[in-house]
């Protein structure tokens, strides 16, 4: 069997079965938010102790020559 017909490996992270909480949801939303529309930049989400405490989006703006 060649390596290319192998199935990939699934990593599974730790906390896939968990059940995500309202709050958990409610940063997932927001970051989905900063995300719609963004063409150039950049979206951070800062996370302390498993939770997402903040999300930062930086947005550029590119003129044409």
């Amino acid at each position: 069997m060649n390596p290319q017909d192998q199935e990939p490996t699934q990593r599974n992270h730790p906390h896939d079965d968990a059940p995500r909480t309202g709050r958990t949801d409610a940063a997932l939303r927001r970051i989905g938010d900063a995300l719609h529309g963004l063409k150039y930049g950049s979206v951070l989400a800062i996370v302390q102790d498993g939770v997402v405490v903040q999300i930062e989006r930086t947005e550029k703006t590119r003129f044409g020559k």
